[in-house]
Parts: C-alpha cells; sequence; structure tokens
C-alpha cells in the first residue's frame, strides 16, 4: 500500500486537511446531485510524472488529515474513572475518563491535554504513578464500573515519558482493570487488579504481577477453577512502607442486557469472594475473615499510609438480603476497620451506597478517622466511620468515582464524579469545577437550520443541552454559550422543523418532553397507559424521530412504537409488542437501565411516507409501509451470525425506500465484530458492508449522505469511518482521538458532519462536499477543484480571548471565508495555484500550494491577497469583498478549473 501525503498551505486564513491515498477501491456510485459541474481544460500529463495507484480507478482518498474541529461543551463532564496524582509536582495529575481516554494537567487544572488519543481503546479504569519515578505512568484500560454503558478495553499500558508515548505491556483479554498498584521503589514492578469481560466468563482475571515492566505477567491470585473464568479482581491496596505485604479483592461479576449477577449468583452459590492477604509479594494469600460477612460481592480497599496496619473496607454482601437502589446502607455489609493488618475485621457503619457502580474507599493521609466513601454523594467520617454526612459536599455532581487526596496537604481534594472533576483547597468546605476540557458523553444530537445553526443533544447523567455551531467572536465557543433543557439522563434530542424554539428532548425510562426554548413552558408527552393496564416498557434511550413527510408528527419507540400528533399532545399505539415476549427478560429492578425487550431502533424512510422501520434490543427487525397499519417480521431474513443481538441503528435511505441500512452490536454476548448491513430489496436480503471495518470496535451509527448514496458514514466504539462505495471499504476520517461515536448527522444545509462522541463531546467536519462529489470520473482526472459553499463577509468580534487568561474552554469555530478544496491525482512538480476573480474579471486573490497528489484545503478569508491590493482598491486590506458571484480557477500544469463561489455580506457590512 502506497501512502503519500499532502503538504499543508496556509494563506490568508488558515484551514488545512492533507488527505492521504491507498489503493484497491472499488468503484462508487455518482452522486445524486443538482450541483454544476466544474469546466476542464484537460492536458496530457507531464513527462515522468509518477501515477499512485495503477489506475484512477484504484486510487481512493482517505482523508486521516481531515480534522473536525471540537466544539466542546465542557460546561459538563463524563464519567471520570480515576485520578492519579504526580508525587513529585502537585500542580501535575492525571484523569482516567470512563469511555474518553487519558488527560493530563500540568497547570493544576487550568488546562488540560489529551494523552492517550491514538491508542486502540478510550476507557481507562485506573491509572497509577510509579512513586519512584513520576515519569512512569500506568495505565489499565476497560472501565470497572459495572454499568451498562461501560466500555471495555484491551489491558494494560505503560508510559515512561509522563503519557507523551505508550505501550500496551499485557493482559490484553482482561477487559477490565480495576486497579494498578506500583511497587514504591521499582517503577517495573507492579501489580493489576483484572476484573474480566463484564459480559461473558473468560479473559485473563485475577491479581497479576509484573517485575519487568509488564514484559511478563504471573497471576498470582484467583479463584479456583473452573470459576476463575468469572471471578476477577475488583480491588488491590499495598503497605507503602512493606511492598510484599498486599490486600486483594476479589469479585465476581456479570452483566446481562436485562440483569446483573454478582457474588455467588455469578458463581452457582459458591462463595468465592472476600478479602485475601499476601506478605510476600503476591506469591501466597490468605483469605481473611474475623468479623467480615459472608457472600460478599464488591469490595473496596484502603490503608493507611502512617499506620499500614490500619486496613479499611467497603464491603458489599448479601448474605442477610439485598437493599434498595437509593438505600446506601446494607443488612450485612458495610464499611469495616482492621487496626491489625486484616485478622479482625469491626463493622463501623452500614455505609455501602449501590456498590457495584462505586465501593471506593479512601482515607486522609494525615488522619485515620476521617475517611471517605464514594456514592450518589460524597461520604466522610470524622470519627473512623461511626457517624457519616454529606452537608459539606453537595455542590458537586452525583455519582462519585474516584477522589484522590494530596498526602502533603490533605484538605486538597480531586473528585471525579458522572458529572465530571472537582478540587477542593479546604477539606471539601467548597468545589471548584474542571469545566477546561471537553468530556461529555453523549448519546444522540439534532440541528436546526438557523444561521448559524444550533445543536441539542443528550448526554449521560448531564441532561439535554442547546448550544451553537458557531459564535461571532473570536472567543470562539464557549461554556456560557450552551443552555441547559432538563432531563436526566440526556438522549434523543430534537429540534421542530417547523420552529425551532420548540424542542423535543428525552431521558431515561421514556421520560419525553417539549418545552419552548423562546418561553420557557414544558409539557411531559410521555405516553401512559389507563389504571389496571400493562405497563409500557422504555428503554434507558428511547428513540424519538420527526416526521419529515409531516413536521407535526413525531414516532416514538417502546416496547411498542407510538405515533404523536400535533407536536405530542395526542398519541397512538400503531404497534403491538415488538420484541421476543420472553417475560423472563424483560424488567429488572433498578435505575431503568435493565429495561429490555424494546425498540432501540427507529427509522422513517424520507421517500415514501409511511415506510417505518423498528429494531429491538433483543433482535427482532419490522417495518412498515402503512404507517403501523401492519408490520412485516424481517427478523428470519437477517444473517445467521447476528439472529438475536441487539439492533443498534436503522437508516433508511433518503435515495430508494427498498435500501435501509442496519448496525446491529453483539459485544453483549462477547461477540465485538463490526456488524453492518445492507439491504436493496425492502428487506427480504442483506449484504455485509463491514469490509474492513476493524474487529472490536461494534458499529453504533451509520448514515447515508443524502447526495451521494456511495457516501456512508459509521461510527463504532473507537472511530469515525467513511465509505465512498457503499461500504465496498472504509477508511478512518476527522483525525478524532480514539473515542466512541454514538450519532452522526449530516446538516441538510451546510453539509456539515455532526459527530457527537460518547466521552469528548462534540466535533464538526466542515463541508463535506468533497466526499459526496469524490466519483471514479473525478478521480480519473489530473486535478478536480470541488464545488464551494456559499461564503458570508463578516468581522468577528474581538471576544475577550486575550484577557481571559487560559483556564478557559473554547470550542472552535468554523473557518472564516470560502473553504476551497481540491484533489490532485499525481505528482508532476508543479504546483497548485488558485486565481479568484469578481465579476469584471478583475483578479481579488491568488493563491498556491504544493501539488501533492491527494486532497488539498485552503480557506479563502474573502480579504484581497497583498499582490493584487492596490489594482484591486485602495489600503483597506482588512475589509471584505462585496457581495456577488466570484470566479475560482484552479491551475495544474496544464489542467485548468473552475467553480463559482456566492459571497454574501452581512447586514450593514461596508465593503471593499
Amino acid at each position: 500500500m502506497r501512502h503519500v501525503w499532502s503538504v499543508l498551505f496556509l494563506a490568508c486564513t488558515t484551514l488545512a486537511a492533507p488527505l492521504a491515498l491507498t489503493a484497491q477501491q472499488t468503484k462508487p456510485s455518482k452522486p445524486k446531485s443538482g450541483k454544476a459541474k466544474p469546466t476542464t481544460e484537460r492536458a496530457t500529463p507531464a513527462p515522468g510524472a509518477s501515477a499512485v495507484g495503477d489506475s484512477a480507478l484504484d486510487t481512493l482518498v482517505v482523508p486521516e488529515s481531515y480534522q473536525a474541529r471540537a466544539i466542546g461543551p465542557a460546561v459538563m463532564g463524563g464519567r471520570v474513572a480515576a485520578i492519579a496524582l504526580d508525587p513529585t509536582d502537585p500542580w501535575t495529575y492525571y484523569v482516567g475518563l470512563g469511555t474518553g481516554g487519558v488527560m493530563k494537567t500540568s497547570d493544576n487544572g487550568q488546562t488540560f491535554k489529551g494523552i492517550f488519543e491514538k491508542q486502540s481503546v478510550a476507557a481507562i479504569g485506573a491509572l497509577a504513578v510509579a512513586p519512584s519515578d513520576a515519569k512512569v505512568i500506568w495505565a489499565g484500560t476497560g472501565e470497572a464500573n459495572d454499568r451498562n454503558s461501560s466500555s471495555w478495553g484491551d489491558g494494560v499500558y505503560r508510559s515512561t515519558d509522563g503519557g507523551a508515548t505508550w505501550s500496551n505491556v499485557g493482559l490484553k483479554s482482561s477487559k477490565t482493570i480495576a486497579r494498578v498498584v506500583v511497587h514504591p521503589t521499582d517503577p517495573k514492578t507492579a501489580w493489576v487488579a483484572a476484573m474480566g469481560d463484564l459480559w461473558v466468563p473468560g479473559g485473563e482475571r485475577g491479581c497479576y504481577k509484573t517485575i519487568d515492566a509488564g514484559a511478563t505477567w504471573t497471576r498470582v491470585l484467583a479463584a479456583p477453577k473452573p470459576y476463575d473464568d468469572r471471578v476477577g479482581c475488583g480491588d488491590l491496596a499495598i503497605d507503602p512502607s512493606n511492598p510484599d505485604v498486599l490486600y486483594a479483592a476479589l469479585y465476581a461479576r456479570r452483566r446481562y442486557p436485562w440483569r446483573f449477577d454478582a457474588g455467588a449468583d455469578a458463581t452457582d452459590g459458591k462463595d468465592l469472594g472476600g478479602i485475601f492477604k499476601s506478605t510476600d509479594g503476591g506469591a501466597t494469600w490468605t483469605k481473611l475473615g474475623g468479623g467480615l460477612p459472608a457472600r460478599t460481592q464488591r469490595i473496596g480497599l484502603a490503608v493507611y499510609a502512617k499506620d499500614p496496619k490500619i486496613v479499611y473496607a467497603v464491603v458489599q454482601s448479601d448474605a442477610l438480603g439485598t437493599s434498595d437502589i437509593d438505600d446506601p446502607n446494607s443488612k450485612a455489609g458495610g464499611t469495616f476497620r482492621s487496626d491489625d493488618g486484616g485478622t479482625s475485621w469491626t463493622r463501623m457503619s452500614q455505609l455501602d451506597p449501590r456498590p457495584f457502580y462505586f465501593s471506593q474507599i479512601r482515607i486522609d493521609p494525615s488522619n485515620d478517622q476521617r475517611i471517605y466513601v464514594l456514592g450518589f454523594m460524597l461520604h466522610v467520617s470524622d470519627d473512623g466511620g461511626k457517624h457519616w454526612r454529606e452537608d459539606r459536599f453537595k455542590n458537586v455532581h452525583s455519582d462519585n468515582h474516584a477522589l484522590a487526596i494530596d498526602p502533603t496537604t490533605p484538605k486538597r481534594l480531586l473528585l471525579g464524579t458522572d458529572g465530571g472533576l472537582y478540587q477542593s483547597v479546604n477539606g471539601g468546605e467548597g468545589w471548584g469545577f474542571q469545566s477546561r476540557m471537553a468530556a461529555g458523553e453523549f448519546y444522540r444530537i439534532n440541528v436546526d437550520r438557523s444561521v448559524p445553526y444550533r445543536i441539542c443533544g443528550g448526554l449521560q447523567d448531564n441532561t439535554n443541552w442547546v448550544g451553537p455551531s458557531a459564535t461571532g467572536t473570536k472567543d470562539g465557543i464557549r461554556n456560557g454559550d450552551w443552555t441547559q433543557i432538563g432531563g436526566g439522563d440526556g438522549s434523543y434530542c430534537l429540534f421542530d422543523a417547523t420552529d425551532s424554539n420548540i424542542v423535543y428532548a428525552e431521558s431515561q425510562q421514556g421520560f419525553v418532553f417539549r418545552i419552548n426554548l423562546s418561553n420557557g413552558q414544558e409539557k411531559l408527552i410521555k405516553p401512559s397507559p389507563t389504571e389496571g393496564s400493562p405497563t409500557f416498557r422504555y428503554h434507558w434511550s428511547s428513540p424519538v424521530i420527526q416526521s419529515v413527510h409531516d413536521p407535526k408528527v413525531l414516532y416514538y419507540g417502546a416496547d411498542r412504537v407510538f405515533k404523536f400528533t400535533n407536536r405530542g399532545d395526542d398519541w397512538a399505539e400503531i404497534s403491538g409488542d415488538l420484541s421476543t415476549r420472553d417475560l423472563s427478560r424483560m424488567t429488572a429492578t433498578g435505575s431503568g437501565a435493565e429495561e429490555f425487550g424494546v425498540v432501540f431502533a427507529l427509522a422513517e424512510s424520507p421517500v415514501k411516507q409511511g415506510l417505518l422501520w423498528a429494531g429491538t434490543d433483543d433482535g427482532k427487525l419490522w417495518k412498515t409501509e402503512n404507517d403501523g397499519a401492519a408490520w412485516i417480521d424481517l427478523t428470519p431474513t437477517l444473517p445467521a451470525a447476528v439472529k438475536g443481538l441487539w439492533i443498534s441503528r436503522i437508516e433508511a435511505s433518503a435515495h430508494d425506500p427498498q435500501v435501509a441500512y442496519v448496525a446491529i452490536d453483539g459485544h453483549r454476548t462477547g461477540r465485538y465484530a463490526p456488524y453492518l448491513f445492507r439491504t436493496a430489496d425492502g428487506g427480504k436480503t442483506w449484504q455485509s458492508i463491514s469490509a474492513n471495518l476493524p474487529d472490536g470496535g461494534p458499529v453504533k451509527v451509520v448514515r447515508e449522505d443524502p447526495n451521494n448514496p456511495g457516501l456512508l458514514f459509521a461510527g463504532t466504539e473507537f472511530a469515525l469511518w467513511a465509505s465512498v462505495d457503499r461500504g465496498g471499504r472504509w477508511f478512518r476520517i476527522g483525525k478524532l482521538p480514539t473515542v466512541a461515536v454514538d450519532d452522526i448527522l449530516i446538516h441538510p444545509r451546510d453539509l456539515d458532519l455532526l459527530i457527537a462522541t460518547h466521552g469528548r463531546s462534540i466535533y464538526i467536519l466542515d463541508d463535506i462536499r468533497p466526499l459526496e462529489e469524490f466519483t471514479p470520473e473525478v478521480r480519473r482526472e489530473d486535478a478536480h477543484l470541488f464545488s464551494i459553499r456559499p461564503a458570508t463577509a463578516r468581522y468577528l468580534l474581538p471576544g475577550w480571548e486575550e484577557s481571559a487568561g487560559d483556564a478557559v474552554f473554547r470550542g472552535k469555530n468554523p473557518p472564516e471565508g470560502a473553504i476551497l478544496t481540491w484533489y490532485v491525482r499525481r505528482y508532476t512538480g508543479d504546483d497548485v495555484k488558485i486565481a479568484i476573480t469578481n465579476s469584471e474579471d478583475q483578479p481579488v486573490a491568488n493563491l498556491k500550494a504544493p501539488g501533492t497528489p491527494g486532497f488539498g484545503r485552503v480557506n479563502w478569508n474573502l480579504r484581497p491577497t497583498k499582490d493584487v491590493l492596490t489594482e484591486y482598491g485602495g489600503d483597506r486590506a482588512d475589509r471584505p469583498v462585496a457581495a456577488g458571484e466570484y470566479k475560482v480557477t484552479l491551475t495544474f500544469g496544464h489542467t485548468k478549473q473552475t467553480q463559482m463561489v456566492h459571497v454574501s455580506a452581512a447586514p450593514g457590512l461596508v465593503t471593499r
């Protein structure tokens, strides 16, 4: 495979998108577009020019550097799973995001930088800095919180340069790492708590040790066979004064889409969990008792550094029964203390809030009576766990997962929650939210048609929000530009097509509401059955879509499909229960996340009214051609390999009512392949279009371009992909960090690609016209200038960027002016020259870039270039050109191509 990179050229203002080339691609479809074709003057190739591929049709662009801009927001945070302090520098620390990689700050949180951007996974379960060498960082991948949405990892990573570079050092099949403990004097020796796959038995589980920086690993603690394939290690703690002394907690767990088993329930009734102690560095272990309860499940551990004989544990046990999700007290478990190194234990209290999601305990480094237990709130005790309070710890987001205490200044606390990162410098009396990193876990997004257009979207445990795609200031898109509109765990969010001040938003358990942004009025429109009737079942993320044929109609998915009319004031059932109706798997006690047997994917055909597609989480696929009067069960037509698996998304073609796409996610049954299928006959048969999508990354969303049916986009657990040949081959696009892409949307007017990530908020890939127009005919040309999106002349307001300091998050605005994109087939030694003239054929601007094969892109800022200033009109170089039509001519060797760009001016703007 041959790769040739285009070279970045900066002209007037910058927008760079060098693209790589690869070969062996199939022919994409010609776009159905009303765009005018450019005029072309073709010449004989220059002597000695080298072709990129063997033939024009074998050459396909791979836009790895077609970079999307991060717009945030950072006003809310995603789930923080781990925090690690630099032992030599109190202002440097590392933050592990549940689904967004690792962030580093070297200025106490004023700014953050992603340092795990190019690894193969993004979920972090544990972080540790070597006490003897602060440059050595260990990262355990796979989030250790047992939620339905928890993502997985591929083992342990190690950095020797403070996170600048990383190496995977093993335990790749562990899927989840709950803790990494590093030897206090040897940075190459570490112990790892491997919990294993959340969904299926197998893989590396237990406590592992390495003495050679991960070159080799030894499993030093595990459950007896055959249960070692389902019992993992849930936590580890070390005696910092004697690293031969370790404590470990064994923990069995398995999640199903409809329930969660832990402890003895996951091991055929055998009680195999508990706390274990080693006094020889992990070579041998003894199970501890002495007051600890039986039938334990998840356990959190902490050793008091000043007196390592003092050990605390927060212990889950169902020996005397279980407790309600909202009850933080355990009947047999709770908070325990040992003063003799684990020989005997005293139950200090019943406190053990929602253990499968929390189970974290910390000790103040200077006071063994002050301890913290993490839960819905941060619980603190000043008497060793006998009594607890929350009153001074309420001004933070709920659901606390990580707590780091500065050993040199114990009043300094760093707290990681479902809503991001907080810092206190006064022992929790007050908290500052670290709103400088975009770590939002978006589920779904939508756009309106205002100028600039707005985006709305819902996030895990962070409600629904509305914000701009661009602002008119040099400050960019700031947190204050976003408005929170309510909900719990936000998800689907829609602007009304006829009045974008009306927004429909959904949150967990089917709560869908309509809100008027102009006056704040809100109305719940969730369907409810009559008293005494069977309840409706709603998913955590219930699909709601607005009809493209009648904007007053919405469709809503539960265990059945509802049709809303009059903007949701009225509703009717238009299907029966579309699930498998397996009563044993339909409901579970909890937050609503285990609700199962429901419609998860719902799509309406843009080209045929009344044609709907519905897919369920238990593998059923349906369609109706008459608005729900009758439904056709397409489940038997699905390929055998995916029968019964979770249907994650359906995309109905905008070009042909017989065409649809289905993404299927099998990771909940241990199948991590990217399943993606296309039908061309209304669902009678299906063809795989997964092609070269990498194994291990299930597909979460698929979109078809509205103008070119051969152009597809797919979001997987770890990346954004595109195909220009209808799924024949895929290439990564957008230059995103490794992150889950939960939703993709193409703006119908601007043709921007909106990307909702579950861990790093929202990205925008500006103007995908070049991808739409990259047909086989274009690839045969020596050079091609793509059509140009209309541009508006204006000045950006100065903002306050130069005086606001660095501790402000700024999402990126789109580039100013007109985006100019071209394609060069092969190298000839010539430069790409671009001449811009007005309607009188007077020169306005001249740009130049290297003629590197691939895509090239610059943006013209609608100002004259210096070489034409005098003859074009005076000395006001900053004044934009007048509104009108401008001709853009690309010259490459003997080839010329032209396109027109329409320039408008902001109201009242004085132009040249």
